[in-house]
């Protein structure tokens, strides 16, 4: 009988499954192995072809920026409030006269070399006061907004987070605000105000505006607290002060950014608007809406005094509402 051949003998005996594929199919068949392999490893998330973990993940803020930085939008209107902001800064160096130096000789007449946008009814030169006028209304929009924002925030923040009977009557109260006609109101609380500075028009724009904001920030905290890692923090013991600031708020603080930036616009023009009506910002303060209520009487006979305020104020308001567009495309992740 025939002894039985030892398993060193057999062919493919004592190999793996891949070195008995490459010893069958001979040199073809290691090269075609060779080729699976390679591309095997150009797939792999971290090889030659792969973007591995070396590579830093970008945040939602640096794509936003990368997004804004492509969008002429955002461009064209970042370009028009730098230049509304250099202005505001240093009037003086667009301008050599002073706002409220006027002669009645020159009353309505038109452009003159010197002044290019004539002069209003009390013969003041309308580009001066056009130039010095965009400092109070960007002050009163910067400083309305901020306020709105940081009481709206922090209200709404608040109450989104610990809920319960805190949350119910800000709830009521935010619906009492909304319910308050805003122009109505400006008439009926600045009526009673002699005060000539922006003091008192900021407050009433805080007092009736952190609604809305509050309102917005509370949505969002809700959302972003049922997060997987705000739950994960919560469950290693992080304190509440720690989940609002390192983790709630950063991720929570985009719809609040957009709602106050198109709000700055919405703020400068109820200002005029006040104004226009004679409760808002009062002379000697210059300002927008002063000069365009000034102006009115005259539209058939000096126009131009009329048109450059209003386009002035136009432009602003309108340069405001296309950058919160072009934020909030950028932050909104369902609009990429």
């Amino acid at each position: 009988m025939p002894e039985p051949t030892p398993e060193h003998h057999l062919p493919g005996a004592g190999r793996t499954p891949e070195e008995g594929a490459i010893a069958d199919t001979g040199m073809g068949g290691a090269m075609d192995l060779a080729t699976a392999e390679g591309e095997t490893l150009e797939k792999t998330p971290g090889g030659p072809q792969g973007t591995g973990p070396s590579e830093k993940a970008r945040s939602l803020w640096s794509d936003a920026w990368r997004d804004l930085r492509r969008n002429p939008v955002f461009i064209i209107s970042g370009l028009v409030i730098l230049f509304l902001v250099f202005i505001s800064l240093w009037p003086g160096s667009i301008t050599w006269l002073s706002p409220l130096k006027c002669d009645l000789a020159k009353a309505q007449e038109g452009s003159q070399p010197g002044h290019p946008f004539g002069f209003d009814g009390q013969g003041c030169d309308v580009y001066t006061r056009v130039v010095y006028g965009a400092r109070t209304s960007v002050t009163v929009g910067v400083l309305a907004t901020l306020g709105v924002a940081l009481l709206g925030s922090v209200l709404g923040g608040l109450a989104g987070f610990f809920g319960g009977a805190g949350d119910s009557i800000l709830s009521r109260i935010t619906d009492i605000f909304f319910a308050i006609p805003v122009v109505l109101g400006g008439l009926v609380l600045l009526s009673v105000v002699t005060s000539n500075t922006v003091w008192p028009v900021i407050g009433f724009m805080v007092l009736l505006g952190w609604p809305q904001i509050s309102r917005i920030a509370r949505g969002s905290v809700i959302t972003v607290k049922q997060n997987d890692f705000v739950q994960a923090a919560r469950a290693l013991g992080a304190s509440h002060s720690r989940l609002l600031l390192r983790h709630i708020a950063p991720n929570a603080v985009a719809p609040v950014i957009v709602v106050a930036t198109i709000a700055l616009g919405t703020f400068i023009s109820l200002e005029a608007t006040l104004s226009y009506l004679g409760v808002g910002l009062k002379p000697p303060t210059v300002s927008w809406g002063i000069d365009i209520s000034a102006a009115s009487p005259y539209i058939r006979n000096a126009p131009h005094a009329l048109l450059w305020p209003s386009g002035a104020l136009a432009l602003t308001v309108l340069a405001f509402i296309m950058l919160g567009d072009a934020v909030r495309d950028a932050l909104d992740p369902k609009l990429r």
